[in-house]
């Protein structure tokens, strides 16, 4: 099945549901900074007030017999954030400017499988809004939260989108790519990436928008379980499995000669037919700066794997830091990264790569991945092997009992959520552009929806008793 050419992402505030990134407003429109999450954890919530848009000043030509205007002291900063959104200058690059032209060309119409649920405009005063919007809310979500946790409820996912979604990728799973035989049906479906994908991406237009994110997921999740993992993963050999694997997301460009061994080896496996069909639907979607950033992504999360696959041959435990700085890597990051081009718009590739912004990605890649461990605790003590996670490491390596190892690493994960927030918040206030919020609250949105579907997804994980 050909992939859908969805419209190319637009780089400017398009519209957004209301609730979208509800918690990230909330506090700002009640003026509330520090009140107390509502699991109780400890204050820090960001706020990420919505700049009003400034008319520009008409030129002198435009007003005859105008005076000229005075002129304008501006800070060093705001010259700065003038010239990331004015684009590129020089010869050839007038078809990269960053807004779109008064008369945009119109897009080809495209014949879409599914009629789009209609986007819900994102108000002016987008702080009040979201405000009410939420007011009253009450974390209803099924499953039993890690005590002590700093997180934050989120809205049900839709549960139209939900099964849609989850129709379509099991389709894909099953006749596209075949990703895995019939004896694993069961854990597939109780992966449950449909409620996931919804809950992390609320703003998506288009449920074609969310399969760009759910392929990639599944494929990801393919490619851990089986070079990696218990599903026949080793780390013996796994560099050669994952650099040819890598290929299906950065095509090899060689001779003619090698170049059919090559496309030919793409369908050798599961993981590489995944990796390489979720990407063409992918690049079909993004922009080709989008579609590098995340292959850039996608090699720090190979680079994690294979320090974590070091350690097992060696049967080493890292020192605390250690195991945190490869879990930098080998994390979710690739997926709040591209919570963009799901949403159908694109923050400027200048704007992304900026330090500050790269600092708020990769922490909410850690927060979110020490969800993981401390959700799969369990499981993986299950499980085959020796498995590395924050608890077994700190426990290891500081002598502190299985209990207090797993509350010290619930420490750790809450101190990374607030750093991400009071990042988030400083970079939303250095840098107030509609671009930069939106993109932060895409951000926002995923950390909270990736919690969610840990939290209820009880087919794959239980808490440990030491409470």
């Amino acid at each position: 099945m050909p992939a859908p050419e969805l419209p190319p992402p637009r780089s400017s505030l398009p519209e957004a549901a209301a609730h979208f990134g509800a918690h990230v407003l909330a506090s700002a429109a009640a003026g509330d900074h520090d009140a107390p999450a509502a699991t109780g954890g400890a204050p820090g919530a960001i706020s990420l007030p919505v700049s009003p848009v400034v008319p520009a000043v008409p030129a002198a030509a435009d007003a005859p017999g105008a005076s000229p205007p005075e002129p304008v002291a501006v800070s060093e900063r705001d010259a700065v954030l003038e010239r990331l959104l004015r684009g590129p200058n020089g010869l050839g690059t007038a078809g990269l400017r960053l807004f779109l032209r008064e008369e945009p060309p119109v897009p080809a119409v495209v014949s879409l499988p599914t009629t789009p649920l209609p986007p819900v405009p994102l108000p002016v005063s987008a702080a009040a809004a979201v405000a009410v919007a939420v007011a009253g809310a009450v974390d209803t979500a099924e499953g039993t939260p890690v005590p002590g946790l700093y997180y934050h409820p989120v809205p049900e996912p839709d549960p139209e989108r939900v099964e849609e979604v989850s129709r379509r990728i099991k389709a894909w799973a099953v006749d596209e790519v075949s990703l895995f035989p019939d004896d694993w049906e069961k854990e597939f479906d109780g992966f449950s990436v449909g409620r996931y994908m919804v809950a992390c991406h609320p703003d998506a237009p288009t449920v074609d928008h969310l399969m760009l994110a759910t392929r990639l997921m599944v494929a990801e999740n393919a490619v851990d379980d089986c070079y990696c993992e218990d599903h026949g993963g080793s780390p013996d050999g796994l560099g050669e499995r994952l650099l040819l694997a890598h290929t299906a997301l950065d095509p090899l460009y060689t001779t003619a000669e090698y170049q059919p061994s090559w496309a030919a080896s793409l369908q050798a496996d599961a993981p590489r037919r995944a990796y390489h069909s979720a990407m063409e639907y992918f690049v079909r979607a993004a922009s080709a700066s989008q579609a590098d950033r995340l292959r850039h992504d996608m090699a720090r999360l190979h680079l994690g794997y294979l320090a974590e696959a070091a350690w097992a041959q060696l049967d080493h435990v890292p020192e605390v830091w250690e195991y945190l700085a490869m879990r930098q890597f080998n994390n979710f990051r690739p997926c709040p990264t591209i919570t963009d081009t799901v949403g159908g718009y694109e923050l400027p590739a200048d704007l992304h790569a900026q330090a500050a912004m790269q600092k708020v990605i990769a922490l909410a890649g850690n927060a979110t991945t020490i969800v993981n461990d401390l959700y799969s605790y369990t499981k993986e003590l299950d499980s085959p092997g020796h498995h590395l996670n924050l608890p077994v490491v700190i426990a290891e390596r500081e002598g502190l009992s299985e209990r207090d190892a797993y509350l010290k690493s619930v420490e750790v994960h809450n101190d990374l959520m607030h750093d991400f927030e009071s990042e988030a918040a400083a970079l939303t206030e250095a840098c107030p552009s509609p671009h930069v919020q939106r993109f932060l609250r895409g951000v926002a949105a995923w950390v909270d929806g990736n919690h969610y579907w840990h939290r209820t997804n009880t087919f794959r994980y239980r808490l440990p008793d030491f409470w």
